[in-house]
């Protein structure tokens, strides 16, 4: 990036922290007066059907909702109960689930089914001659995978801490939680609901699913049947669906009313059921107004990768913000951006506090040059620094 060029990214975000609520409460307007288009017929009418749960809906969480990703993931171990609580104790006002499946047909919470570097699967000699080698979505792994199990066989294990470079203090509780069942943290949202007095959101997370169901374990049936056993199958209900298969979310669409979401990766990318089905289109196209459009006919929101929001320059600095808020508002799309992490290794260059790519660097800057875009919502692995950007930006 040239100098002017530089300068002039620099006068936006300075722009953009000074006017960040202004943007925030076009966006919400604009989002509430398109809340109702882009609904297919089939799904309006499921939703429809189903719009008798208590509460005000996805529209009715605070904007910037803030997003526990995996839970507390930036203090403990991802996708246990002891990181979910964590985010619920802070405040996070959603908190996200990535679904696996079991041998057995269960669904587990794990950010991936290969889960080598997640358990202690490795430190189980019965377990040892299960170790294998997959491709997953035309990728080649080699480690032990959530499919070859059952679930009382992945209770027998502990989960650890992913990133241990980066997040030593995590490893404190390696092997203090074990791999929880989505049923488990159904129930467990709910005893803390009851508790609370209020309802717990969740953002659940379909992974792989056309390689599941080549296998036979097909993840939207098994989650929709456990959706309607916990009364979270209606348009209001607190929880979003999400996949970064749009196949995945036209299913459920078909399955429940719960609100979904469509992930999307970096513009070159082809989602991997458009692999399979000989779809040529990549994310590129789907954030076209068309694109966007044809997603709002089976989903209510997008989760677009942080830079497809405000690109980063060769130095991984932050240039100008595209358009993508505004177009995916004109379809009465809502945005859920991933992932803000505190470490400088995972912020903007320009946000970066020192050499030490581990130490913490100015998350508070980047959340709020993040949230003057006018997106609804982001994933962070610090739902308690989010939380704190939240209420600066609100009450700015």
């Amino acid at each position: 990036m040239g100098t002017q060029e530089s300068r002039q990214s620099q006068d936006w975000q300075e722009q953009a922290r000074a006017t960040g609520r202004r943007a925030l409460l076009g966006a919400a307007v604009l989002g509430a007066g398109g809340a109702v288009l882009g609904m297919p017929g089939a799904a309006r009418a499921d939703e429809e059907k189903g719009g008798g749960d208590s509460g005000g809906g996805y529209r009715s969480l605070p904007v910037p909702t803030v997003i526990a990703h995996r839970g507390a993931s930036g203090y403990r171990p991802e996708h246990t109960l002891g990181s979910y609580q964590l985010a619920l104790d802070m405040g996070a006002h959603v908190i996200e689930q990535d679904l696996v499946p079991t041998k057995d047909g269960h669904l587990v919470c794990r950010h991936e089914n290969d889960i080598t570097g997640t358990t202690d699967v490795a430190a189980h000699p019965e377990f040892a001659a299960r170790r294998a080698t997959k491709v997953v979505d035309g990728v080649s792994y080699t480690g032990w995978f959530t499919e070859d199990f059952t679930l009382a066989e992945l209770k027998t294990l502990r989960a650890k801490e992913r990133i241990p470079g980066n997040r030593q203090e995590n490893t404190l509780y390696d092997g203090r939680w074990q791999i929880p069942s989505f049923e488990e943290v159904l129930r467990w949202a709910d005893r803390e609901g009851r508790k609370r007095g209020r309802r717990i959101w969740l953002h659940v997370e379909t992974k792989h699913p056309t390689y599941f169901r080549k296998l036979g374990l097909g993840l939207e049936e098994p989650l929709a049947r456990l959706l309607r056993k916990y009364n979270r199958h209606k348009k209001n209900s607190p929880t979003f669906l999400q996949s970064f298969e749009p196949s995945s979310m036209e299913r459920m669409s078909r399955l429940v009313g719960t609100p979904r979401v469509v992930l999307l990766w970096t513009p070159d990318d082809r989602p991997y059921d458009f692999v399979e089905a000989g779809d040529p289109r990549t994310v590129a196209d789907l954030i076209t107004p068309e694109g966007l459009a044809w997603i709002a006919s089976y989903a209510q929101g997008i989760g677009p990768l942080l830079d497809l929001v405000i690109p980063k320059d060769a130095s991984g600095n932050l240039t100008t913000p595209t358009t993508l808020v505004a177009d995916a508002h004109a379809k009465g799309l809502i945005l859920h951006p991933y992932t803000l992490r505190n470490e400088n290794t995972f912020l903007p260059a320009d946000f970066r506090k020192g050499t030490d790519p581990n130490a913490y660097g100015d998350a508070f800057g980047a959340l709020a040059v993040y949230f003057a875009t006018g997106i609804d919502g982001i994933f962070t692995d610090n739902p308690d620094t989010g939380l704190l950007a939240h209420a600066d930006f609100v009450n700015d």
